[in-house]
């Protein structure tokens, strides 16, 4: 299964469709999430969060979409309110689970999203199925994409091949839109690797630095970003920008501070999604094992000397990115034990000595050997035993 993500091209009309369409999902999703949490208040009823959700949703197709005030919604897809249960039903389940916390309420300022999809087609007869494929939308090759129920819009970026999906998926980034869909297709993997295997030792100075010499770092032009932010806040730190709660209400000029800085926090994810993405599929093409250290990145992030720079080198993103790549290129992802000394032991010798994160030069006491750390550490994370290494999970 493969994901494409296209940005969209819009006029003023089409992005405040899109926008009132992304209101009309939010507005949906909490007013369920309100009404089944003052469901939990009334004695006596015994049912899940599914078929209070389910009930809830009848209320809402039968008595709330017919009033006057409502009559609005009838405006957009159906399927983007079906959406929305839905994707409140697997929020509590995830909740209940314990993999996330309780679901809070949407807001404007944590982007727009929705979706839509393509309902069954046709029947032939009564009883019978439908023609395979006509719950399918059809994308054709350039840079037009029809959404179901809403309208055909235009690509800034052309697809260069006929494809088809049936859910769609709408979301904003700053003031730019995006749609996203799932295709059915196989990658071919890869029949060799040029490196059976490899340590890869992530840090805070440097990205990476790998078992064969190579190093990956951030580019230069996030700390540009980053410092054209600070500067934007600065500027701006005695603005009125708002607050609900005291029903202060953001100035036109907050709004356009909002706008630069989701614009800026937009492009510091794309340069880190960017280099994250080409350092794991590099060394997935290129090793056919590759060990990285389990890393307690919750607890480093809790050290607050530590933490801008972890959290801007993506530690567990880089995990996240080489296991799920395994299957694409066909390796093996390994997770060495994170109490393994693999920056206080000597590559060489094996000699394992105490060393602050201040050194960034490994001086063995015993041999004598004289390396850089990190290459250091990637070194003994390739050739780490067997007991100490675990395969990793998706």
């Amino acid at each position: 299964m493969y994901a494409l993500k296209r940005e969209l091209k819009l006029n003023n009309n089409e992005r405040s469709l899109m926008r009132g369409i992304a209101g009309f999902k939010r507005f949906v999703y909490n007013y369920a999430l309100d009404l089944i949490t003052a469901s939990w208040d009334f004695e006596g009823i015994k049912a899940g969060d599914s078929k209070r959700l389910d009930t809830i949703k009848k209320v809402f197709t039968q008595i709330t979409m017919n009033k006057p005030e409502y009559a609005w919604m009838r405006k957009y897809p159906s399927t983007v309110y079906q959406s929305a249960f839905q994707d409140l039903k697997n929020a509590f389940s995830r909740w209940r689970k314990g993999l996330t916390g309780f679901p809070v309420k949407k807001t404007k300022k944590k982007g727009d999203s929705f979706t839509v999809y393509k309902t069954s087609g046709v029947y032939l007869e009564k009883g019978k199925p439908a023609l395979p494929f006509t719950n399918r939308v059809v994308i054709n090759r350039g840079k037009k994409i029809t959404l179901p129920g809403i309208k055909t819009f235009r690509l800034k970026e052309a697809i260069d091949f006929i494809c088809s999906s049936q859910t769609f998926t709408i979301s904003r980034t700053a003031d730019r839109w995006f749609v996203s869909f799932v295709l059915d297709a196989e990658k071919i993997l890869p029949i060799i690797h040029t490196i059976e295997k490899i340590g890869v030792d992530l840090g805070v100075k440097t990205l990476a630095v790998c078992s064969d010499g190579t190093t990956y770092a951030m580019p230069i032009t996030i700390k540009k970003a980053k410092t054209k932010l600070s500067k934007l806040q600065w500027r701006n730190r005695n603005k009125v920008l708002g607050n609900k709660k005291l029903n202060i209400k953001a100035s036109k000029n907050a709004h356009k501070l909002y706008n630069k800085s989701a614009k800026i926090y937009a492009r510091i994810a794309n340069i880190r999604r960017d280099t994250t993405q080409k350092m794991t599929t590099d060394l997935s093409r290129k090793a056919y094992i590759i060990r990285i250290e389990d890393l307690n990145v919750q607890g480093m992030i809790a050290n607050s000397k530590l933490a801008a720079a972890v959290s801007n080198n993506c530690f567990y993103e880089i995990r996240r990115q080489l296991t799920y790549k395994q299957s694409f290129y066909g390796t093996k992802v390994e997770l060495v034990d994170r109490w393994y000394p693999s920056s206080k032991m000597c590559c060489k010798c094996h000699h394992i000595q105490p060393m602050n994160l201040s050194e960034r030069v490994f001086h063995c006491k015993s041999c004598g050997h004289i390396q850089c750390r990190d290459e250091n550490a990637s070194i003994n994370l390739e050739n780490a035993p067997p007991n100490k290494v675990r395969l990793a999970q998706p």
